[in-house]
């Protein structure tokens, strides 16, 4: 396999610094472009070249792919926080939405032929069917959803018009951090689920909110579906890989275990590897919350020759802890 240099947008970030250690790993050639609003410069490994600027800086990516012979883009630069969105929804329109066009176009004009896009199971709003298959209806409830499903159909539409490819990955719910304690999530006042149950267990946090305990579930919280965010930038190398190996085809894949856990499963299991126990606040549902998001991840595993090798809760839970307390470390240092 003919390995190109990439750029990785929002390498600075939660999964964009992880794709870059997946991609360091099996001996591709990285660039980074972040401006730093929401990542850290220490995520960026030594020895990468970086970029602290935006994506819709035309001149600047002009430059950087010139500069570093760039062939392929994995975009992870954007706002994820679902509730802003429905707060500040131009923002998001503009952050994921503008300026992923700005970086498609900046793509097409250098003749940068393979993309990856960090696409989200926001897309299909609150599915009928679960586990979750692409082809579901995709209705987004919020403009974190919608700005992510236009930038999918930039890139659908942008592939009939030229000599381009790209891969829309949809993830689920992303946890964990890297098994080697190289990432993980630094992100302060993070929402998601496993991140803020690790906090409370070491003391960053007084208590976890349950959002909601009269969901359609066996105990009554709601079920999603976690994927260890190394298995899935495992999976981003493997997409690149398959796009180079078929120029003509683009795709679009789940990335999710098929598996999904309760609220109060997750925490009993940060409870069980922190042998404590984390104090639950018991609150209303959250609006559009379904009772459970489970992804069918059968397209992801028939395509690419991916296979997790974290899956395991615990395990998981276990990685991020250790990210916690190192993150501890970095900030009073």
């Amino acid at each position: 396999m003919m390995k190109v240099p990439v750029l990785v947008t929002g390498g600075a970030g939660y999964i964009g610094s992880h794709a870059v250690l997946a991609l360091l790993d099996a001996g591709w050639a990285v660039a980074v472009i972040d401006n730093l609003t929401t990542g850290f410069r220490f995520a960026v490994p030594d020895g990468v070249a970086f970029y602290q600027g935006d994506i819709e800086d035309e001149v600047l990516l002009a430059r950087i792919f010139a500069e570093q012979q760039t062939r392929a883009i994995m975009h992870f630069a954007g706002s994820i926080v679902v509730p802003e969105s429905v707060e500040n929804p131009l923002k998001y329109y503009h952050n994921n939405t503008a300026k992923s066009r700005a970086l498609i176009a900046a793509a097409v004009a250098a003749g940068v032929p393979h993309f990856i896009f960090s696409s989200t199971a926001a897309t299909y709003g609150i599915p009928e069917v679960s586990p979750v298959t692409e082809d579901v209806p995709r209705r987004p409830i919020n403009p974190y959803g919608w700005s992510k499903l236009m930038t999918e159909q930039m890139l659908n539409d942008t592939a009939a018009a030229h000599p381009f490819n790209y891969c829309a990955l949809r993830y689920f719910n992303v946890a964990g951090a890297d098994p080697q304690g190289r990432s993980g999530q630094s992100t302060a006042g993070a929402t998601h689920l496993i991140k803020v149950a690790v906090e409370a267990a070491l003391g960053k946090r007084g208590s976890v909110s349950v959002f909601g305990t009269d969901y359609a579930t066996p105990d009554g919280t709601g079920v999603r579906d976690y994927i260890h965010v190394s298995d899935l930038a495992a999976a981003h190398v493997l997409a690149l890989e398959a796009l180079i190996a078929e120029p003509a085809r683009s795709l679009t894949m789940n990335c999710g275990y098929g598996r999904g856990f309760s609220v109060f499963e997750v925490l009993d299991a940060v409870d069980r590897v922190t042998n404590r126990k984390i104090e639950r606040v018991i609150e209303g549902r959250r609006a559009g919350d379904p009772d459970s998001l489970i992804s069918d991840p059968s397209r992801l595993k028939s395509t690419l020759p991916w296979e997790p090798r974290h899956a395991d809760l615990e395990e998981i839970v276990t990685h991020a802890l250790a990210w916690e307390r190192k993150l501890s470390d970095l900030r009073s240092a």
